[in-house]
């Protein structure tokens, strides 16, 4: 097994840390991930390119400035990606990010959605980078059903598609039945990619059994910094891989990994994510990660329990870009009729 490790704590941390990080976290968090020899390094808001917004939360720093200092820290045989979601992230943001040195495109659509993926595949497949399929809520689908949307991505352009675990909802055999679909279903030159978050404490376990299943792309975060319960912790990834018999493409220096997540967990250390009553219960109602905060605000001011607001997210099979159904779902958990 030869995998290629991804380290998004550059996007999905920043749904931890409120996307807050400043150029100076981002270079020194750039700087630690360089001597650790990670190959892939994604950079953006944690809702990807142009997320910056009311509904997502504003950054604190342009995402613009970030991937510029991030490029500068990182030597060039360490790609930089970005992530675009469709109706969220622009044809002119991804050419800018790809002026300031992005080498690869993570399109990122819901599991059922491929098709609105295909106008940014192109344009990044134009633009000379590197491009990769994001199915995101891959736990929505069935596997053989998840496999004819990775095709839809394959056709227009994909070099990669991804099992996107955004709820933390699967376990082991239920990641490795959808990377299997996939792999039996792709080219044999198109790779298949596994990025998990850790809701029921199983990122790490997810993300095995995806490379197992055959998945050369696996992605964590530094002391697993993301939404909900965080994702897969990198430096755990990294050495359960080793033991597992893998090889680390980019000859990752594994203690240096671990000197990196320690700079996170100095360095953000409120904001580092745990598996609680909150984050349980978003693996369990297959709800997107980063409804929690949102969920808790929504709690606080209408006095309804945030489990509850969760459970009843999932039961109407909620996805990310509704956001504003969490406040009218607590307000109706009052007895109330949202306006």
């Amino acid at each position: 097994m030869s995998v290629r490790l991804v380290d998004t704590t550059l996007r999905d941390g920043s749904h931890a840390v409120a996307h807050a990080y400043t150029v100076e976290d981002a270079r020194a968090v750039a700087k630690a991930l360089a001597a650790a020899r990670v190959p892939l390094v994604e950079v953006a808001h944690g809702d990807g390119l142009g997320g910056s917004s009311f509904n997502y939360g504003f950054s604190a720093v342009d995402e613009r400035e970030l991937i510029a200092a991030v490029r500068e820290e990182l030597p060039e045989t360490t790609e930089l990606a970005t992530l675009v979601l469709p109706g969220i992230g622009t044809a002119k943001l991804l050419d800018k990010a790809a002026d300031l040195g992005v080498t690869a495109v993570r399109v990122a659509t819901h599991c059922t959605e491929a098709d609105i993926a295909l106008e940014h595949l192109e344009l990044a497949r134009e633009r000379g980078l590197r491009t990769v399929g994001f199915l995101m809520m891959s736990h929505m689908v069935e596997p053989a059903q998840l496999a004819e949307q990775a095709r839809i991505l394959e056709e227009g352009g994909a070099q990669v598609v991804y099992v996107v675990d955004s709820a933390g909802a699967m376990v082991p055999a239920q990641a490795a039945a959808r990377v299997t679909a996939l792999r039996e279903a792709l080219e044999p030159e198109t790779e298949v990619g596994i990025h998990a978050h850790n809701n029921l404490g199983l990122a790490v376990g997810n993300t095995l059994a995806g490379v197992q299943a055959g998945a050369t792309w696996a992605d964590g975060c530094l002391r697993g910094l993301g939404a909900g319960a965080g994702n897969a912790a990198l430096e755990a990834l990294a050495v359960a891989l080793a033991r597992d018999g893998a090889e680390l493409l980019g000859d990752v220096d594994q203690l240096a990994l671990v000197d990196a997540a320690r700079l996170v967990a100095e360095r953000f250390a409120p904001s580092l994510p745990v598996l609680d009553d909150g984050s349980l219960l978003l693996g369990y109602a297959g709800v997107y990660s980063s409804f929690l905060l949102h969920a808790r605000r929504a709690s606080e001011r209408y006095g309804v329990p945030h489990g509850d607001i969760l459970l009843e997210l999932g039961r109407r099979r909620v996805v990310g870009g509704q956001e504003d159904m969490i406040a009218d779902v607590a307000l109706e958990l009052t007895g109330t009729e949202a306006p």
